[in-house]
């Protein structure tokens, strides 16, 4: 399924990768101010390895760009998949309410039937 222009494969990399509560969280921290990897894990119970294998997947899946400045390696939010993220996620969600709009059109004609019924059965 490709829905504007978020493939399967990169849908699953980027779901994956947000899954995981500390990924989220660190998607938030470099979204708002770009942080090297020694500064994140300061910031979490886990070794610093750890948080770079957390990196690593929001890397695989585009959520986060690292690269290297001297000794450090700077992590940023990629802004653009985020918002590729949000527009998938938004088509599902006009998809659903379109579900139910159909459900609640089917549910109301059934019951203006029954409605019908009963009138002429009472007329009877």
């Amino acid at each position: 399924m490709v829905v504007e222009s978020v493939v399967d494969d990169e849908a699953d990399r980027i779901f994956h990768a947000l899954a995981d509560a500390t990924r989220r969280d660190i998607v938030v921290r470099v979204v708002q101010q770009e942080q090297s990897v020694s500064t994140l894990a300061a910031g979490y119970a886990m070794s610093f390895a750890a948080v770079q294998k957390h990196v690593a997947v929001l890397e695989r899946a585009a959520l986060v760009v690292k690269e290297r400045r001297g000794r450090e390696q700077i992590v940023h939010g990629n802004l653009e998949t985020v918002r590729r993220a949000t527009r998938l996620l938004q088509r599902y969600e006009e998809l659903w309410r379109y579900r139910v709009q159909n459900i609640s059109s089917i549910l109301s004609e059934d019951r203006e039937e029954d409605r019908e019924e009963d009138r002429e059965t009472e007329n009877e």
